[in-house]
C-alpha cells in the first residue's frame, strides 16, 4: 500500500509599506504552531475527501496587520524555525506556503523570494510548492521560479481568503497525485494601482476577475490568478501579474497572455471606488449631507494612514481637521474618529473613572508628519478591551468621540465600535482609518467619501518618492507600450 503524501504548511503573512516609518516586530504578529496551525484550515476539521491520506506537517505561521518593514531578527527567527522543522521532517512531497506576498524585511527587497529560496535550500528541487497569496501581493521572478503552483484571492474586499488557501492546498494534492509537475506561465503587467482603485465590487476589476472561472474550464488549465500588486513598496517586484498553471504548457501560456492583455487594456478604466477629495473637502460635503437622514451615517476614509494597508495608524492630520469644525467640536453633529494607536496615552487615562475630564496628547509618535502629536481636552467616556486593539479608550470632545488604542487596529467591524459605546447607525459622521469600506461598514454607510490624506499609504501615488519600481509603469507613466512577455516554467 503506498504511503500517504507528506505535505508541510507554513508561512509569514504581512504586507509592508516602505513609505511608513512603522517597524513591524514579533509583538505585532499572531503565531501558530503544531495542532493550532493545522486547526486554522477548515479542510482538516473534518478532513475533506481530497485531503484524505495526506500527512499534514505543521511548521510555523505568523500573521500580522499590515505595517512597515519587518525587523530582520523577527523574520530570521521564523525563517530559521521553518527551515529547521523542514530539515527534521524527513522526506516531503509538497509544501503549502501560506503568505501575503508583499512583506518587506529590513535589508531585503524580495522577502518572500528570500524565504522560498531558503526553503528550497533545505527541501531541494523535487517537492512541489504551492503558494496561497493576497491579490495585493507581488510575484517576483524568484518566487515564480521556486513555486510550482501560485494562486491568490479573487475578491477585494477579501471575502474568499479561506477558499483561496483551500484551493492552493487542493491543487497541490491533486498535482502530487497526478505525479506531474504543473506547467506554469507568468505575465508581468506594468500597472501599479492602490486597492482602492481596483475593488472587485466595481468595473473593470469585477469583469477582469470574472474571466477566471471560464479560463479554468479550459482543457489543460488548473488555476488562473491575477495579482493587482502592492503599490506602497518601492521595489522592482511591485506591479501587476498573471499566473496560470495547468497540465498543458501551451494552454497555460495562452491563457496567461490573454488575461495579461485584458488587464493592460483596462488600465484607463480603473477609478477610485468612491468620490475623493481632500479631508476638508470631504468634511464640507459630509457635514452638509447629513441633513438628509438617508445619508447618515456618513463615512470618510482617512485613507493615507490606513493600518489595513501598512499605515502607521497615528497620523493626526484628519483628526485635527475634524476638531477645527465648530459643528463637530460644538456638539451639533455627532461624530466618531476611529482611531489612533497610542499605548502611552491609553495607559495615562484608562484607569480614571468614566466622566473624568482629561487632557492627553495623542498620536504622532510613529509617523510624526504634520500636525504631529495632538492635545485632546475632553471627557473619558469609555474604556474597553478589544481583541485587535488591546485596551482602548474613547475621549469625548463636544460631539466627537476619539478612539485611542493600545495596538494598531482597523475599525472595520461594528462590534469594535459597540465596545466603546458607539452605535454607528446613530452617528452623523464616522471618520475611519481605512481605504475601501470593509463589508460591515459598507452596508452601514448612508454615504461615503475617500479622503486623500497624507500618510505611509497615500492614495495619490504621484506624491510618493518612488525610486526603485521598474519604469515605465502605469499610472506614473502613461505613453508607453507594455511588454507583456510570457515567462514559462
Amino acid at each position: 500500500m503506498p504511503r500517504p503524501l507528506r505535505v508541510a504548511i507554513g508561512g509569514i503573512h504581512i504586507e509592508s509599506s516602505t513609505f511608513s516609518p512603522h517597524l513591524s516586530t514579533a509583538d505585532d504578529f499572531e503565531v501558530t504552531r503544531d495542532g493550532a496551525l493545522l486547526a486554522r484550515y477548515d479542510w482538516l476539521s473534518p478532513t475533506a475527501s481530497w485531503a484524505a491520506d495526506v500527512e499534514w506537517i505543521p511548521l510555523v505561521h505568523a500573521r500580522a496587520l499590515p505595517g512597515g518593514a519587518v525587523d530582520r531578527p523577527t523574520y530570521e527567527a521564523w525563517a530559521t524555525e521553518m527551515t529547521a522543522k523542514l530539515g527534521a521532517a524527513g522526506p516531503l512531497d509538497g509544501l503549502l506556503l501560506d503568505i501575503h506576498g508583499a512583506m518587506t524585511v529590513v535589508g531585503s527587497d524580495d522577502a518572500e523570494g528570500e524565504l522560498v529560496t531558503a526553503i528550497r535550500s533545505v527541501i531541494g528541487p523535487e517537492p512541489f510548492i504551492s503558494a496561497a497569496m493576497d491579490l495585493h501581493g507581488n510575484v517576483s521572478q524568484v518566487l515564480f521560479d521556486a513555486c510550482d503552483l501560485l494562486t491568490c484571492y479573487r475578491t477585494a474586499p477579501h471575502v474568499d481568503v479561506w477558499q483561496t488557501r483551500e484551493r492552493a492546498a487542493r491543487n497541490l494534492v491533486e498535482a502530487l497525485r497526478r505525479q506531474q509537475r504543473p506547467h506554469k506561465a507568468l505575465v508581468h503587467v506594468p500597472i501599479l494601482l492602490p486597492g482602492e482603485m481596483t475593488s472587485t465590487r466595481e468595473e473593470p476589476a469585477r469583469g477582469l476577475y470574472a474571466r477566471i472561472p471560464e479560463v479554468e474550464t479550459r482543457d489543460g488549465i488548473v488555476d488562473a490568478a491575477i495579482w493587482i500588486g502592492f503599490a506602497w513598496a518601492d521595489q522592482s517586484r511591485c506591479r501587476g501579474a498573471v499566473v496560470v498553471t495547468g497540465t498543458d504548457a501551451t494552454a497555460s501560456a495562452e491563457a496567461a497572455r490573454e488575461l495579461g492583455e485584458h488587464f493592460w487594456a483596462a488600465r484607463d478604466e480603473f477609478t477610485f471606488v468612491a468620490p475623493t477629495g481632500s479631508m476638508d473637502e470631504c468634511l464640507d460635503t459630509a457635514l452638509a449631507a447629513v441633513a438628509d437622514p438617508n445619508r447618515r451615517p456618513f463615512f470618510i476614509s482617512d485613507s493615507g494612514d490606513n493600518p489595513g494597508a501598512g499605515g502607521a495608524d497615528d497620523v493626526t492630520f484628519a483628526l485635527e481637521r475634524m476638531l477645527a469644525r465648530p459643528e463637530i467640536r460644538g456638539g451639533s453633529h455627532r461624530a466618531v474618529f476611529a482611531s489612533l494607536v497610542d499605548p502611552q496615552a491609553v495607559k495615562q487615562i484608562a484607569d480614571l473613572p468614566l466622566g473624568t475630564p482629561v487632557r492627553v496628547t495623542v498620536g504622532g509618535r510613529i509617523d510624526a508628519r504634520d500636525p504631529g502629536p495632538l492635545p485632546l481636552d475632553g471627557i473619558l467616556e469609555a474604556v474597553a478591551d478589544d481583541p485587535d486593539g488591546g485596551q482602548c479608550v474613547s475621549v469625548r470632545i463636544g460631539g466627537l468621540s476619539v478612539f485611542v488604542t493600545s495596538r494598531r487596529m482597523q475599525y472595520r467591524l461594528l462590534d469594535s465600535y459597540a465596545r466603546l459605546g458607539i452605535v454607528v447607525d446613530e452617528m452623523d459622521l464616522v471618520v475611519v482609518k481605512i481605504g475601501y469600506l470593509e463589508p460591515e461598514l459598507f452596508e452601514a454607510a448612508g454615504d461615503w467619501l475617500l479622503a486623500l490624506t497624507p500618510g505611509g499609504v497615500d492614495q495619490d501615488l504621484g506624491r510618493l518618492p518612488y525610486r526603485n519600481v521598474v519604469r515605465p509603469v502605469f499610472p506614473l507613466d502613461r505613453d508607453f507600450a507594455a511588454d507583456l512577455t510570457v515567462v514559462t516554467g
